[in-house]
């Protein structure tokens, strides 16, 4: 592995530099220590970070950091309303990770930076808090636990949606509405075209070799900064890793014990519009973990909501479904109030202050989830996409039974080509592709005899941005 201080790369030592650094001593702090952070990646989600941290008494924003210098101004004037000194700003995170004096990371960048970014900071000797999804790759997930756990750093997932669950979860270990059968994931959100921008010179202010980081550089255009980034597979992962990221997490967790599943396929499309983005705009996935199965859902047109749901989760048990507070028994039998069960998991605060109560006191239980949870659940998003990618176009008349014998499949796939028919789509005449069913070893991470989707468990490296093969 090469990693390169900044001074190095820009000294242009990066093909030959070797250097690693080395952790801190991590002290339990006192709750008069003041904990320094750097908020990496501003512009959107970046600004929750800032209002959380800018509110915390015993807690400065030592440094912003984002590739666009456009963004800094109104984010020190916020830091700056809220009480809080103007922090320094800068565009390369390794320049932050020098100051031997910073404790902490916060990453709110996009999702291709969040494991290089957790893995800098953890071998810079400082915690990280990172959002969602943690991973743009099953490979760099696993090296960012590998790297945590090796300079014992704390490491915080950015979703707040494990509640969900952790209920259903306890409901199933319970037996109190009989066995889980489905664990079913929802991403009912409107997503309009993006349509096409030509390439483009970055503005000035912009580093977007930085920005591109270990995403390989292709031409800039403004689909890509800042946020339609999201429908390109060099740096999103389409809304099932965006704001299904969320869903994902619950769905995964409501299965008691679960980590990754045993196959995966996918089927979808980009419907109701033609433009520059690449991800899909509806897209079901079924994973099996054996008794229970996993299905997550996307729509992004306009659509009614299931069980009441469009952004959230529904657990469909022997005697009824679970969607919301309320419980649906079966028979068509008017919904009532779901049982109160205890989780065993309870979160005692938000995400942001138990990531500083941790750094306190080296205590990581206190995370609300910690960095192996969340390649669990990320990992699951790339399984998907990997499978949908792999797929093969088929019309919507000849294969109307996508996942075979699977009933559960084929009513989300029929509930997907009606929800497409009330958007004016001609599904008749239109096509979706079928992705690839999959093979997977959850103990090695790995697929089954194929080795094209393994080939896109990584990506090639670029240089100094690089992924090691272990940390």
């Amino acid at each position: 592995m090469t990693v390169l201080t900044r001074r190095q790369f820009l000294g242009g030592a990066a093909a030959t530099a070797s250097f690693v650094i080395s952790s801190r001593f991590s002290p339990v702090l006192g709750a008069n220590d003041t904990i320094r952070v750097a908020v990496v990646g501003i512009h959107g989600r970046g600004g929750a970070h800032i209002d959380a941290y800018a509110k915390m008494k015993g807690v400065e924003i030592a440094y912003l950091v984002d590739p666009d210098s456009r963004l800094f101004a109104n984010r020190i004037a916020q830091i700056e309303k809220l009480g809080g000194r103007a922090p320094k700003c800068v565009q390369d995170l390794r320049t932050a990770l020098d100051d031997k004096n910073l404790d902490a990371i916060s990453i709110a960048s996009c999702n291709h930076q969040h494991c290089i970014q957790t893995i800098w900071g953890c071998q810079a000797g400082k915690d990280v808090y990172v959002e969602k999804p943690l991973s743009q790759n099953i490979h760099e997930g696993r090296i960012a636990i590998e790297t945590a756990r090796k300079y014992n750093r704390v490491v915080q997932y950015g979703t707040n949606k494990g509640a969900k669950g952790d209920m259903a979860a306890a409901l199933a270990r319970k037996g109190t509405y009989g066995k889980l059968l489905v664990s079913r994931g929802l991403c009912y959100k409107r997503r309009d075209s993006i349509g096409f921008k030509l390439p483009a010179t970055p503005p000035n202010e912009l580093d977007f070799n930085l920005w591109c980081g270990p995403a390989p550089k292709k031409d800039y255009h403004e689909n890509l900064v800042h946020y339609n980034w999201h429908w390109f597979w060099d740096y999103g992962c389409g809304d099932i890793g965006n704001q299904g990221a969320h869903e994902m997490h619950a769905a995964l967790h409501a299965i008691p014990g679960a980590t990754l599943p045993h196959g995966v396929v996918s089927i979808g499309g980009r419907f109701g519009y033609v433009d520059q983005g690449q991800t899909a705009n509806t897209q079901v996935t079924m994973f099996d973990f054996g008794d229970t199965q996993l299905i997550f859902e996307v729509r992004g047109l306009k659509t009614d909501g299931y069980y009441g749901e469009s952004i959230g989760n529904t657990f469909h048990f022997e005697d009824g479904v679970v969607a919301g507070d309320k419980f649906y028994p079966n028979g068509g039998k008017a919904p009532e109030p779901v049982a109160q069960v205890k989780p065993d998991r309870v979160s005692k605060g938000g995400n942001f202050e138990e990531f500083i109560k941790a750094i306190r006191t080296r205590n990581k239980a206190l995370l609300d989830w910690d960095i192996e949870m969340a390649h669990y659940s990320s990992a699951l998003i790339h399984m998907a996409n990997i499978s949908y990618r792999l797929g093969k176009r088929v019309t919507f008349t000849g294969i109307s039974d996508p996942f075979e014998s699977d009933k559960v499949g084929n009513e989300a796939f029929a509930r997907m080509s009606d929800h497409l028919r009330n958007n004016g789509l001609q599904v008749e005449r239109s096509s979706y592709r079928l992705g690839r069913e999959m093979a997977f070893d959850p103990a090695r991470e790995r697929f089954i005899g194929d080795e094209q989707a393994n080939a896109l468990l990584t990506r090639a490296p670029r240089p100094p941005f690089v992924i090691p093969d272990k940390a």
